[in-house]
């Protein structure tokens, strides 16, 4: 309609500086009156990957993860990208389902935090060979030759561990998450080796718990059958919300009952008076920085890279 070629149009609609203005204004007038917009899906078959980035994470009703693709959509906008968000549901074979989609689309990246029965990581390292790049955040593999940012768990465990030695606790129930998990380890370790240095006639009783409801019932289970902790230590705001369900339904009031601090992103311990003390695990943080190491990776950086983030521990009322 305009007598202009393909190539031309097309460059015009990027306000690409070949193209004069007045060129360029008669192309979007005339988009405009069509209602013309470009097929996306025959634009990631021509340059084999779109402008859009997977994020595969359990789930969304996570506190962190709602900070983490809050402060990503920010980041990721910014360069003209958008973002399709899956949930695992803590499944391996749904996560994988997640990732197939994810290899269909062309997608320009993904991001994930597996699950916590994921132990095979050769389909997300095959991505690569496509020139798609993963970033494993969060809960990473223990695999070291991928690119992972994460909290510095051994830090953040070792912070909440000296801020129990502090205040003097001597009888310590530690509630930590699945085993399975590299983030769980790391942070038992670090725990642990801070109280053998530091405080080593503590008593510190260790446990796991893989939802809200056992954190909640292990301490229900301990409340009435063992003498009471001093205080309670939560490696995630899961158990964090377990723990809290048990001390109201005793009546306990931190932190003259008892002392619970934990590892948290910051949102959950404002629920409760007084407030949790908490080490915070910054999702915002986290996003801005995986962001970053995707941008270097599409760029051309080839090589594995573990980021940590930094923590800080937040003092509230509780401990």
């Amino acid at each position: 309609m305009l007598n202009l070629s393909i190539s031309t149009v097309s460059r015009a609609l990027k306000d690409h500086p070949d193209i004069s203005g007045d060129t360029r204004i008669k192309v979007k007038e005339l988009a405009g009156v069509l209602d013309y917009e470009p097929n996306t899906y025959a634009i990631n078959l021509r340059t084999n990957h779109s402008k859009e980035f997977g994020i595969i994470v359990p789930g969304i009703g996570n506190d962190f993860y709602q900070s983490f693709i809050s402060s990503l959509e920010k980041e990721a906008r910014q360069f003209g990208y958008s973002l399709i968000i899956m949930q695992s549901g803590d499944d391996p074979q749904i996560e994988l389902e997640n990732l197939k989609r994810c290899k269909q689309s062309r997608m320009a990246g993904i991001f994930v935090s597996i699950t916590s029965k994921t132990i095979d990581i050769h389909n997300f390292l095959k991505l690569g060979e496509q020139h798609i790049p993963v970033i494993f955040i969060d809960k990473v593999p223990a695999f070291e030759a991928c690119n992972k940012v994460c909290v510095d768990d051994s830090a953040a465990a070792t912070m909440a561990a000296e801020a129990l030695i502090l205040k003097k606790k001597q009888r310590i129930l530690a509630i930590f998450g699945n085993t399975q998990m590299s983030i769980t380890s790391k942070r038992l370790k670090a725990f642990k080796e801070t109280f053998t240095k530091y405080s080593a006639d503590t008593s510190l009783e260790i446990t796991h718990a893989n939802s809200t409801q056992e954190a909640q019932d292990i301490l229900m289970d301990t409340l009435e059958n063992s003498l009471r902790p001093d205080a309670i230590f939560c490696m995630s705001d899961e158990i964090l919300i377990g723990v809290m369900k048990a001390v109201q339904r005793f009546g306990l009031h931190p932190p003259e009952d008892i002392g619970v601090i934990a590892i948290s992103d910051g949102y959950v311990p404002t629920f409760y008076y007084p407030q949790i003390t908490y080490v915070e695990t910054s999702g915002f943080k986290l996003a801005k920085t995986a962001f970053a190491r995707m941008q270097a990776c599409i760029a051309g950086s080839t090589y594995a890279q573990e980021l940590k983030i930094d923590s800080m521990i937040v003092e509230g009322g509780s401990l």
